[in-house]
This record gives C-alpha cells, structure tokens and sequence, in this order.
C-alpha cells in the first residue's frame, strides 16, 4: 500500500491531513519499546498520521518510533508525517497550556505538533494525570475561554500548526466559536456505524470544522466500548456480499461521511488491511441501509460526571446530540 493513495483533508486553517491516522491509545499500554518497533511498522504499512495524548503514556513512544524511522530511511523527515496530541484535562487553564505542550514535544522529541486538541470540555485538578482519577478531582468550572485563548497562542508561536477540540457538542462548539481568533480545524469525536453524529456532523459542515472519528470500531476496551459494531447483522450482510472485512465496510463507511478516522490495531495484518479502503465504494442502498442501524453511544463519559462537578449528568455533557 503507497502513501500516496491515502486522500488528505485541507483544514480550515490551511494544513492537509492524512483521512486515516493511527490510534495511539491502549489499555494497559504494551511496554514503551513494543510500542515504539509496533508504530515503526505501522509507519512501515503506510501510516503518515498518529493521534497520541498527555495522558495516552505513548507520546514518548511515537516520537521514537518517527526518529528511528527516519534513521532506517522509511520517511525522509519529520514532516512527512501528521502528529496529533491532545491538552488532559488536568491543564485545561490558561497558564498550563502551554507548558503542557512544550512538555508533549519534548517527549515527542519536535518542535511543533501539526494539530493540539483540547481532549475534554472541563477541567480536572492538577494531580489527576490520565483517566484513572476520582470524582473529587473534576472541578466545578471550566474557563473554556482562558484555555482556548492559550490554544491560539499555541498556534501563533508555530508549536501547533493546527488547533482543535475532542468530545465537544454542538452547543460547546457554539460557546467556543463566539470568541475564537482561530476556529478550531477539527472535532474529535466518538462515531462509527452504531453512533452516526448525524446532528454534529452537520453543524461542524456549517462552521467548517473537520470531524475526525475516534472508536471507528466500535472500541471494545477494558474501560468501556462493545461488540455493536463487529457484530452488527447488516454490517456482517454487506461484508459477505463485497467480499471485504467487517471492519473495512464499517471504515469505507465513515470514509463516505467525509470524516477522517482513527483506527487502532496493534496487529500488523490488520494495519494493512484498514489502509485497504479507498479503491471501492458501498452503494447508495448499502449506505441507506447502514442509517437505518439503531443508535447507542459507547462512550457514556460517566467519569466525569459528579453532583459537585460541572457536569451533573451525561446528558449535560454530551448537550442534546444524537
């Protein structure tokens, strides 16, 4: 598979992005070098875009694996590649953004990301590094605009060439864009064929912003996720009659939507096979078909919700998208 047949994305902010990045994300982490030699094959594969964050523990891992790969003359230099890392929660405020960020390059060994998303919309107290914290560590408030402001003095010193946000409805993209200089270029957000954004998506098309969909599969982690995905009927019905994988139906899905998509699989094989989207199509009845699917969210983000935290339920976090 050439690099060359992935499509890239033109972001509101000039940047083209690879459609299919790489997940860095993994519950337990694999070792920091069973990682580093798990990436450089995926780089090996065709991957030329990589989602990492603070709190993902792999940041060190990737920026390893883009040096070595560059050293074994896989890629020419760091630029052939598209790096996303993500703000925790933990310095969602004004003043620790940026050291938040000069502390992701280091451990990227860069000088810039190409894209900065803020990963949650709230705030967490500073001890709180990565998912696994308490319900007392979430704060009341979150000054959305204080870090959103850090977010574009980010991009303005040239550390992010692009800036963005993950898990953010609709009506938080809606407070966000009455005062942002710098519109956010993406939303990451949970989407794949059981949990379709339809009403997100459209609004991120009016406002420009490019929607990037994490859980492509249907993640079925140790923390949270399911099976609706891989064994969904219709989608098992599609696969058979096109003589593709489950899983590349479900891609070439989201790949007609006009998202990007992050996949993750640690399995060289099936790295390979998740690039294998673009030289086919699902028809206009497959497509009809897969939109009638019922919907569930996979992600509930009950983590952050507290009867003392800026979130009371999952319904104020996630607003009224569906």
């Amino acid at each position: 598979m050439g690099t060359e047949q992935i499509p890239e994305v033109l972001l509101n902010s000039g940047q083209k992005m690879p459609l299919i990045g790489m997940g860095t994300s993994a519950v337990p982490q694999p070792p920091h070098h069973h990682l580093t030699s798990i990436l450089v094959d995926a780089i090996k594969v065709g991957y030329r875009h990589f989602d990492t964050a603070a709190s993902y523990g792999s940041e060190e891992s990737l920026g390893q694996a883009v040096a070595e790969s560059i050293e074994r003359g896989l890629i020419k230099s760091r630029d052939e590649v598209f790096i996303t890392s993500k703000l925790w929660c933990n310095c969602n405020h004004h003043d620790l953004v940026l050291p938040a960020l000069n502390n992701t390059l280091q451990k990227l060994g860069m000088e810039y990301v190409d894209l900065y998303l803020v990963h949650f919309p709230l705030r967490l107290k500073k001890e709180a590094a990565s998912f696994e914290f308490a319900k007392e560590d979430i704060f009341p408030s979150w000054d959305m605009k204080g870090t959103w402001e850090a977010m574009e003095e980010c991009c303005r010193l040239g550390l992010a060439k692009s800036i963005g946000v993950s898990n953010f409805s609709s009506k938080k993209l809606s407070q966000l864009l009455q005062y942002a200089t710098i519109p956010p270029a993406v939303n990451q957000v949970e989407m794949n064929a059981v949990w379709q954004q339809v009403k997100l998506r459209e609004f991120c098309r009016e406002k420009g912003i490019h929607v990037s969909a994490w859980s492509p599969l249907g993640a079925n982690g140790a923390m949270w996720g399911s099976l609706a995905v891989v064994e969904n009927p219709l989608l098992k019905e599609i696969s058979a009659a096109k003589g593709k994988s489950l899983a590349q139906v479900a891609l070439r899905w989201l790949h007609q939507q006009g998202v990007s998509i992050l996949v993750k699989s640690f399995n060289k094989e099936r790295m390979k096979e998740n690039l294998q989207i673009f030289d086919w199509e699902l028809s206009d009845d497959e497509l009809a078909k897969i939109e009638q699917i019922p919907q569930r969210r996979g992600f509930s983000g009950q983590m952050f919700v507290h009867h003392d935290g800026i979130y009371k339920s999952s319904e104020e976090l996630w607003d009224d998208d569906a």
